[in-house]
């Protein structure tokens, strides 16, 4: 069907063709892109949590290595060295050493000789920046569902029953670990140990490199998550741009059709799109060019209507006009005949009328079932009996075997279709004349056969014979028999089953027409 819709020089595609889309449908595109960001998230909120995990348990190892190594080295010293090497220690490490008598007296104290070797750093004090930074640490634990660490703060009273890693250490043969927070929220390490005599060596440090570190990785990582998430919502606006643009268009074009501009129309078909939009798009055309063509073609069934109607009303209408003014009985009579003829002629053609009006309706609507031909045309030939009677005419039908020519459909509708293709070869055959019907299945198509006798099909007259109201009847036939509407039904019949239907010259006979139709067959029962 040609394409009643035509281009407009303003409106161009180019800004809705999607040049790569790959095999991609958009319900792909968009879930991938969603999924990316998502992934993202996810993937680098593990890896920062792994990633701080393990630094901190290497911190951790490190801390309880060194506070182990200490002792020993405690061990081989007299006693008067021991404030010596906790300082060497203490200022090589970082950390506070501290050396607990067997009573949990303090004995030696690192920062006695080295002064403090970190500090405890006011929250208050500090930056808005660090305060976000804090914020941003609560989040991310919440985030991981990070254990909660409890607070850092000296003891009032310096003793070894003050901390409950070094009383821990003091009962058993390995050393003991902990980690706090301090007031900024950095990690206080501390390890105990216990050492000759009984005596508890005890190691803290405020280890801000630590902090800094993952602080410092996390911006990183948030960066790269930044970035990608730019480069997602590029992604999503493309998508927005591929997806609303041409749905915008096509609403338009679809509001315009609404409101009965049709011929004005142009949608947009977008054949280099395979996705979604692209089939939307197509589906959108193809449905207003049906649509043009259906509003076509009841336009022109309403005028050719009106033109069918007004000959038998005129026609009628003067005959009873003629009936006031003649006295004459027997032209009276001619005049009722007439009159009685039209009448019968107009029931006929709006009996017709209507069927052809809702052939299409009914198709589209219909539920389809399994159809014998064979069955159903032997039926139909024996309903034919009393007019091949009275025309003389005879049928000849070779049914098939059952169900091989079976088909889909409405077997009311398939009848019908039928019907007028038999009463119009029994309308153009002559006096003893024979009409032949065969049904076979060829591949996955049945064929319906129907050759006359009669004078045939000129051939530039064989697409017009199935248009509404054709009025090239045979000669003889008394006016107003036909309404010109049987083969017009019996191609909307077929055209509704997936089929097609065409008239040739038989190619067995000197004369008579040849009536095919051709259906989809059904699936081998």
């Amino acid at each position: 069907m040609a394409s009643d819709t035509v281009s407009t020089p303003d409106e161009d595609d180019s800004d809705l063709t999607l040049n790569w889309s790959g095999r991609w449908s958009l319900a792909h595109r968009i879930l991938a892109v969603n999924i990316l960001t998502v992934l993202l998230v996810v993937l680098s909120t593990l890896y920062l949590d792994v990633f701080r995990n393990r630094l901190s348990k290497e911190r951790v190892r490190q801390t309880r290595i060194e506070t182990v190594i200490t002792g020993e080295a405690l061990n081989q010293l007299p006693q008067a060295r021991w404030p010596h090497l906790l300082g060497a220690v203490s200022r090589s490490s970082g950390s506070r050493l501290r050396l607990y008598g067997t009573d949990g007296a303090l004995l030696v104290d690192s920062w006695k000789a080295t002064g403090p070797t970190y500090t405890l750093r006011d929250p208050s004090t500090q930056k808005w920046t660090k305060a976000v930074a804090r914020d941003i640490d609560r989040a991310f634990n919440a985030i991981v569902g990070a254990k909660d660490l409890s607070d850092f703060a000296e003891p009032a009273v310096d003793r070894l029953q003050a901390w409950p890693e070094a009383l821990a250490a003091s009962r058993a043969t390995k050393p003991v670990t902990e980690v706090r927070n301090a007031p900024d929220m950095t990690p206080v390490i501390s390890a105990a140990v216990r050492v000759g005599g009984g005596k508890v060596l005890f190691a803290t440090d405020n280890d801000r490199a630590f902090t800094r570190t993952v602080r410092s990785q996390r911006a990183a990582t948030f960066g790269a998550m930044s970035f990608v998430i730019i480069v997602s919502f590029l992604l999503s606006s493309f998508l927005a741009r591929t997806i609303v643009r041409p749905l915008r268009r096509l609403a338009l074009a679809a509001q315009r059709v609404r409101l009965g501009r049709a011929r004005e129309v142009r949608v947009p078909r977008l054949p280099s799109r395979s996705d979604e939009i692209g089939l939307l798009a197509r589906a959108v055309s193809d449905m207003s060019q049906s649509l043009r063509h259906r509003i076509d073609n009841i336009e022109a069934f309403a005028a050719d209507v009106t033109h069918e109607l007004k000959n038998p009303l005129a026609s009628l209408r003067s005959a009873l006009d003629g009936i006031d003014r003649v006295k004459d009985s027997k032209l009276r009579k001619q005049l009722l005949g007439v009159a009685r003829d039209d009448v019968m002629r107009l029931d006929r053609l709006i009996t017709d009328i209507s069927e052809a009006a809702r052939t299409d309706a009914e198709l589209a609507r219909a539920k389809f079932e399994r159809v014998d031909l064979g069955q159903l045309i032997e039926q139909l030939v024996g309903g034919w009996d009393e007019t091949l009677e009275q025309s003389e005419v005879r049928i000849a039908f070779a049914r098939p075997r059952k169900n091989t020519a079976a088909v889909m459909g409405r077997p009311d509708r398939l009848a019908r279709s039928i019907n007028n293709l038999i009463d119009n070869a029994i309308s153009f055959s002559p006096k003893g004349g024979l009409i032949e019907i065969a049904a076979s299945r060829v591949g996955d198509t049945v064929r319906i056969r129907i050759d006359d006798e009669g004078p045939g099909v000129p051939q530039d007259a064989r697409e017009k014979i199935f248009n509404r109201f054709h009025s090239n009847r045979p000669g003889g036939e008394s006016f107003g028999r036909h309404s010109g509407l049987g083969l017009a039904i019996a191609r909307a019949i077929v055209e509704g089953h997936d089929g097609a239907i065409d008239v040739t010259d038989r190619d067995d006979a000197p004369s008579g027409a040849r009536f095919t139709i051709i259906l989809p067959a059904a699936d081998r029962a």
